[in-house]
């Protein structure tokens, strides 16, 4: 009902309010018309989970909405509201969680109805690194008032406002109650009304980024919006500030943590979605790198967009964990700021122990004002100031400590550094390439870990002989396979590159800093096609293990990572060795036995039908499955998972001993036309001899397979059936089962 507003002198002249105090459903009320205005939402209409409203959280008065960044957004339609033109004040209290880049120069919109190409209407948002602005079309002309010095701070509250009168001829902005930008215009210039609807939290003309998403939203908390068609005095400003914060002592209150953070929790019964594989509670996330341990715990960082399920903004995300297994999510670790090294991103690196032992972390610092763009950045942990376990504060160093020169490496391509401390030197590999001798990994070494000395390229191949090696490497990570050989591991790119893990085993000479492979061909760990990427890697100080960690692509469009909120995993740590056979032994942790339930089944010694009779039985989507082959009994082996009862949907791992290959076939995997999970992925894989061993951790849209040790298989399966859940055997005629075992896998997350 529409408030009188001789009761609230204040409100004069107020033609919109949404006290957004409804703290569920998706309907915003606007409590001068009593229109209820719809609120947009990816899991309101859910198609892999249970649908929920939008997220609601304690606001400056009751209630506050919580905006996703990517799909959360209030919409008045453009003939519902007399749009200003003589005279306008547009204020809210907001929080911001992230900043956007500012996709084709335009704003984060809090509050907007306007055509900036057109010139017409009004916007109040954000922008780059928290500035703000907004922005009026007057007669013809779009005028533009920023505040740059007093950017909205994130994860706090504050309430801002704007104000424009044509008569006085003036805009200004108001923080907090206090004026902070003025900008006087022509007299007697008029806004020009725009047509579009009137969005809360969006932009209405938002530059568009792989089909389904749109740049230029809004990251945060929202309360108290009100859009006057009159130009508010600062008296009235403060006055109204003031009175929101009488409940408060007068003061700004605090947000709580769970009230801001991103929450794993709407996704939690996504079919899809992996259940005990790393991941970012939601949104984007791209390779898990810098893996430290200090203090009893294990620390991994990740890429990651907190705006949304798509690339861009790059933040480095942090877990830890007690055992590798279960990681639990701490704030964001490293953002894009200002005044730093890193304006425009902050992206992969590593971390190693400084000086006085404490992690410090080495990323590629990204700034587009610089020639080249990027260059290798420090951060140091807090730890010792204040003593907090979870090392969660980092104070980034004031400059880079490497810039690329001209004749290091390709210049331009310069990303990823791997560090590790070894004696009273601090060692550096960072991914390059050559000119027209393919890629590498530039070395560099350091004695007090600020001041680094170039050695020239770590190992360099043939180009010519192997050109699906690319013109660039990315990630680089060294590790010891005992005390004699080293393994070399990096990620193709550039034309003709094949984005994958591969590696050399080898020596690793410490002195010239060079890298002698045991032989020139590359050789990959994992034959999954793009689903096994972005390595990194440390020594495990408990166990001396030698660990990788990697991103497992999601390989879904658009639209689809658009309506689930989520976008990629971590894969499951691997230990690697050196085999006695001077192979790779490649092996998930040990660890991951903890996270096994129900042992649902085990058999010894039986033939293929007599082990599809039990098989019956058991289904799941969150399984491990052992199976060891008798030797000599067939030459194609596998396994069937997330089988329909009739077999319209499933998805078959393999291994042809007669073509030494292993592979899988997801042929039948989905009977959706929008997924991606289909086709044969396959490789190479020499048994030479040996029992044909598949260890496999089924997770959701997860399947790692590792074969007999020596290859491992990463795989999606996205099936359509909610019942696509059974397992049967699959191979030759006589094919026998010396060894199977099934046990359900507990959640990370539960």
């Amino acid at each position: 009902m529409k408030e009188d507003i001789r009761l609230f002198p204040e409100r004069s002249g107020l033609i919109a309010y949404w006290p957004l105090d409804e703290g569920k459903g998706s309907l915003a009320v606007d409590a001068i018309s009593g229109k209820a205005d719809p609120i947009s939402y990816a899991l309101l209409h859910a198609p892999f989970t249970e649908a929920r409203d939008p997220q609601w959280r304690t606001g400056i008065r009751g209630n506050a909405m919580l905006l996703d960044g990517y799909s959360t957004w209030i919409t008045r339609q453009a003939d519902e509201i007399d749009a200003p033109r003589d005279a306008i004040t547009i204020s809210a209290w907001v929080a911001p969680r992230s900043y956007e880049w500012g996709a084709e120069q335009r704003l984060s919109a809090i509050v907007n109805q306007h055509d900036r190409e057109a010139k017409e209407g009004f916007v109040l948002g954000m922008y780059r690194h928290g500035s703000w602005s907004v922005q009026l079309g007057l007669a013809g002309t779009w005028v533009e008032l920023w505040c740059h010095d007093r950017p909205l701070p994130k994860h706090k509250w504050s309430h801002i406002a704007a104000t424009f009168d044509k008569e006085e001829a003036v805009i200004r902005l108001y923080l907090n109650g206090e004026q902070v930008a003025e900008l006087h215009t022509a007299k007697q210039t008029a806004i020009t009304p725009c047509r579009s609807d009137l969005l809360i939290g969006k932009n209405n003309q938002a530059a568009v980024l792989a089909e389904a998403f749109r740049h230029n939203m809004f990251d945060g908390l929202i309360d108290e919006v009100k859009i006057y068609d009159r130009a508010l005095p600062a008296s009235e400003l403060i006055a109204s500030f003031e009175a929101d914060l009488a409940s408060h002592a007068g003061k700004i209150p605090a947000i709580a943590e769970a009230d801001i953070r991103l929450d794993r929790t709407p996704l939690l019964k996504d079919r899809h979605r992996p259940q005990y594989h790393a991941s970012p509670p939601v949104h984007w996330m791209n390779e898990p790198h810098a893996p430290i341990y200090f203090n009893g715990k294990y620390h991994l960082f990740y890429q990651h967009n907190p705006q949304g399920p798509y690339w861009a903004q790059i933040h480095w995300g942090h877990w830890v964990s007690e055992d590798m297994v279960h990681w639990r999510d701490l704030p964001i670790a490293l953002s894009p700021e200002r005044d730093a090294v890193d304006p425009d991103g902050v992206w992969s690196g590593s971390a190693a122990y400084d000086e006085n032992g404490v992690p410090a972390l080495f990323f590629t610092a990204g700034d587009d004002s610089k020639s080249p763009n990027q260059s290798v950045g420090l951060a140091r942990s807090t730890f010792l100031q204040d003593g907090e376990s979870d090392l969660i504060h980092w104070v980034k160093h004031p400059e880079p400590l490497i810039v690329q020169e001209r004749g290091q490496g390709m210049f331009g391509d310069f990303r990823d550094p791997f560090v590790w401390k070894q004696g009273e030197l601090w060692y550096l590999l960072i991914g390059s390439g050559t000119d027209g001798q393919g890629g590498t990994a530039l070395a560099y070494t350091s004695s007090d870990m600020l001041e680094w000395q170039y050695k020239g390229p770590f190992y360099t191949a043939d180009s010519a002989i192997y050109p699906y090696l690319g013109n660039m490497w990315e990630l680089p990570v060294l590790l010891p396979l005992g005390k004699e050989k080293h393994v070399f591991l990096i990620s193709p790119l550039g034309p003709g590159a094949d984005v994958e893990v591969f590696y050399w085993i080898g020596t690793f000479d410490s002195e010239a800093f060079r890298f002698i492979p045991d032989q020139e061909e590359p050789q990959l760990i994992d034959v999954g096609d793009f689903h096994f990427t972005g390595p990194s890697g440390m020594v495990d100080p408990k166990t001396g293990r030698s660990i990788i960690f990697t991103i497992a692509q999601g390989e879904r469009t658009p639209q689809l990572d658009y309506d689930s909120g989520w976008a990629h995993n971590a894969g499951l740590p691997v230990s690697l060795t050196l085999r006695e056979d001077g192979r790779l032994g490649i092996e998930p942790i040990e660890e991951l036995q903890a996270l096994r339930g129900a042992h649902l089944l085990s058999l010894a010694e039986c033939s293929l039908i007599e082990a599809n009779q039990l098989l019956k039985k058991v289904q799941g989507d969150t399984l491990e499955i052992r199976i060891e082959f008798s030797a000599g009994s067939a030459n194609r082996a596998g396994l069937k998972v997330r089988q329909s009862p009739e077999g319209e949907e499933e998805t078959l791992l393999y291994y042809d001993r007669t073509l030494s290959e292993l592979g899988v076939d997801r042929s039948k995997t989905t009977l959706s036309r929008d997924e991606r999970s289909v086709g044969v992925q396959s490789g190479k894989l020499e048994l030479n001899g040996e029992h044909l061993y598949l260890h496999v951790y089924l997770d959701r849209s997860m399947m790692e397979a590792y074969a007999s040790g020596l290859k491992s298989l990463t795989t999606r399966v996205y099936p359509s059936r909610p019942d696509s859940l059974g397992l049967q055997l699959w191979g030759d005629e006589g094919l026998k089962i010396k060894s199977l075992n099934i046990w359900e896998m507990s959640s990370i997350y539960a």
